[in-house]
């Protein structure tokens, strides 16, 4: 495999591929998420095409989720820990624009969550969770490209890791 100019991606670390079922995704599947726009809570419309440029942490996940609840604590604190490296976080909800105001502020999530429909699965589904299950978090660099996914939690440490690992 080759890097850079040739437009030759690496192929991400499938974090979920233990057990062989996360399935074929291409690094530019990512671009996909470009694609959105989406209204978060307040409803504001957020474009994620303004993610480029910017390595891109976009968690799916729902208030009702036990296993989202538990990771979204890390994933603000280590966006407030990475905002000044070109870091941006977005959580994609599977959840009614109430719960979501309420988990925002309760939670004090610093970082857009935005509302999205149970279609968006489908979307998680193209980009490496075939299972459509919560939580699943894709890690883009600048350009777009999936560098890491994983269905299931991700631990403070290991979110902080994989960013350390794309951060110049």
């Amino acid at each position: 495999t080759s890097r850079g100019g040739a437009g030759i991606a690496l192929v991400p670390q499938l974090d979920a591929a233990a057990d062989g079922k996360t399935g074929a995704v291409a690094p530019a599947d990512g671009r996909k998420l470009y694609a959105l726009k989406l209204a978060d809570a307040d409803g504001k419309l957020h474009d994620l095409a303004d993610l480029h440029g910017k390595i891109a942490v976009v968690n799916f996940w729902a208030t009702w989720c036990p296993p989202c609840r538990r990771e979204i604590p890390d994933f603000v604190d280590v966006s407030n820990a990475t905002r000044d490296q070109n870091v941006a976080f977005v959580g994609l909800s599977i959840d009614n624009a109430a719960a979501v105001a309420k988990f925002r502020d309760e939670y004090q999530v610093d970082y857009p969550l935005l509302i999205a429909s149970s279609d968006i699965l489908q979307l998680a589904a193209e980009l490496g969770n075939p299972a459509q299950a919560l939580p699943f978090t894709l890690i883009l660099d600048g350009e777009g490209n999936i560098r890491h996914l994983k269905l299931g939690t991700l631990s403070k440490s290991e979110l902080e890791g994989k960013i350390r690992a794309l951060t110049p």
